[in-house]
């Protein structure tokens, strides 16, 4: 399909469902069923199979139509994270209940992957899940989770076999995050803002129908996730001080009485960072809009996923003071 048929798909969409006098979830739930959301997605699922680099034709006619957007703003992790990860390690019956609701904004999602006492180490992770019969019981902690406290559902990453080599003994989840044993907490930052949250989780039941990938191949499910993050789904380049560095950074030009010398070369070498995970970032995305299918780009991904494990938990604790 060329750009200009999109274009006329779009508009033939639009004169069907006016902006004006439409609902706003509703015509949400409309483009994402006409395969109008994230074209590139298969049929059935919000897309039509067709390149990443068409979503920019897609999103330009709507919202000179003045169409309601699924304001991806409040959903980072659902659209570039979540979704790409569903998308290609989860089932059918998966893809098909959470998809839609991600995309529309009903489900805010957050990311359960950092732990107080692993750092930037995901291998290293305690969180323990232990199968019992269809379910599995969920114990540990997590932290610097942002969104949490509005947050329907979360990417989980937990260890099922303590017994074989770290990186072998991971699964992964998704998890209700109105389930009986989970305990959002939040985490005050020196302004007084509470951005991100501790999470606990005390024998919570998770289905093993919301298992995502094998068991024990969370670790591969984990890297993919991290692969999309900041790569937007729409295709957009992040900005420079966009996400929690200009947050920091407002924070830092605001506060003058907040500064010390070791903060200043701290604040420093975390903008340059910030810098080299958002160019490296734009680099990936570019890479992957030229194609229909995610790459392994696994060399790449795994750098970028360092510096930006490493970044933010060093931003997360300047914020924290």
């Amino acid at each position: 399909m060329s750009a200009g048929d999109l274009r006329e798909q779009v508009r033939e969409f639009l004169a069907a469902h006016d902006p004006a006098a439409s609902d706003r979830l509703e015509f949400l739930r409309a483009r994402f069923d006409a395969g109008l959301a994230w074209v590139h997605y298969p049929a059935g699922l919000g897309g039509q199979g067709l390149s990443r680099s068409l979503q920019p034709v897609a999103d330009a006619e709507f919202a000179a139509a003045g169409a309601p957007t699924n304001r991806p703003e409040r959903n980072g992790i659902g659209l570039g994270m979540a979704a790409p990860t569903i998308l290609a390690y989860g089932s059918e019956e998966q893809k098909g209940r959470w998809l839609r609701p991600l995309w529309t904004g009903e489900e805010i999602w957050c990311q359960l992957f950092s732990e107080p006492g692993a750092g930037s180490d995901l291998a290293s992770l305690a969180t323990r899940a232990v199968p019992d019969g269809a379910e599995w019981v969920v114990n540990g902690q997590k932290v610097w989770t942002s969104s949490a406290h509005v947050a329907r559902r979360a990417l989980l990453v937990t260890r099922t076999d303590p017994d074989v080599p770290k990186h072998q003994g991971m699964t992964y989840f998704a998890l209700d995050m109105t389930a009986p044993g989970v305990e959002v907490r939040p985490l005050r930052q020196i302004t007084g803002e509470a951005e991100f949250n501790e999470v606990f989780l005390s024998d919570v039941r998770i289905p093993d129908a919301d298992r995502i990938g094998a068991v024990g191949e969370g670790w591969q499910v984990s890297t993919a996730t991290l692969m999309n993050e900041r790569v937007a789904i729409g295709g957009t380049a992040a900005p420079r001080e966009g996400g929690m560095i200009g947050t920091v950074a407002r924070t830092w030009r605001e506060h003058p009485e907040l500064r010390t010398p070791g903060l200043h070369d701290r604040m420093l070498r975390l903008w340059a960072d910030a810098e080299v995970a958002r160019l490296a970032s734009e680099r990936l995305r570019q890479q992957l809009a030229g194609a229909k299918k995610q790459r392994d780009e696994s060399a790449e991904a795994g750098l970028l996923q360092q510096h930006l494990a490493d970044a933010e938990a060093e931003l997360a604790k300047l914020k924290t003071g």
